[in-house]
């Protein structure tokens, strides 16, 4: 139970970086949560592929075809995580798919990568509100989609309390997303795109077209009609 223990010390610094006396409340509520996860995480193992450590597998997550199903150490799965990658998807080390909102915890869409894709070291995918990513498209490493955003529109409250919005991200095939890009909430991205490294997209990408910038405009164009 290395891992449990693991969570539970860095759930508590971070409380105790802010003040809260409240560590001892919520590492006891990790605990409990943690322990059935790590149950069906050894009963899911042996079927694996691979396995390097115990995975913790939340309530509601079924693995079809496990033993093509290949994981690193510490891999968590959370609860009704809604997750489908194709033939030859490669996920980096270092990345974090996050099916749920990470405020209110409500359970989300999740992610949908077709064949052939894959995510480089260091990914964050907030698909709470939905990611989908075609076939053969390369995600850098650092890469940050974001399928939902702050809820500001009340100016006589703080922001953190008016919630969140869901709307989802569509990356095409063929795409290139290059390291340290950031897409946010409702983008989409066409057919054979390029977006250079660092940019920040929050309008949709043309098919073919070349983005970079903050915000992310047209450089060029790969594919003329």
């Amino acid at each position: 139970m290395g891992i449990l223990h693991k969570i539970v010390g860095e759930q508590r610094e971070r409380l105790r970086e802010v003040g809260s006396d409240r560590w001892g409340i919520v590492s006891a509520q990790l605990a409990a949560k943690v322990g059935p996860m790590a149950v069906r995480g050894a009963l899911l193992r042996p079927r694996l592929g691979s396995a390097r450590g115990l995975p913790l597998i939340g309530r509601g997550v079924r693995v079809r075809n496990a033993h093509l199903v290949h994981t690193g150490a510490d891999l968590i799965v959370e609860d009704f995580a809604g997750i489908r990658f194709g033939d030859r998807v490669s996920i980096g080390a270092g990345t974090l798919i996050r099916p749920s909102s990470y405020y209110s915890r409500a359970i989300g869409v999740g992610l949908v990568m077709g064949d052939g894709s894959s995510l480089s070291p260091g990914c964050y995918i907030g698909c709470s509100g939905g990611v989908t990513i075609g076939e053969k498209t390369m995600l850098g490493p650092g890469v940050r989609l974001f399928a939902e955003d702050h809820v500001m529109s009340d100016p006589s409250r703080d922001v953190k309390s008016q919630g969140v919005e869901w709307a989802p991200i569509t990356i095409g095939s063929g795409c290139w997303i290059a390291s340290g890009v950031t897409i946010t909430s409702g983008v989409t991205v066409g057919d054979g795109a390029v977006i250079a490294a660092g940019a920040v997209v929050t309008r949709d990408v043309p098919a073919g077209a070349v983005y970079g910038g903050i915000p992310a405009r047209e450089l060029k164009k790969r594919i003329t009609s």
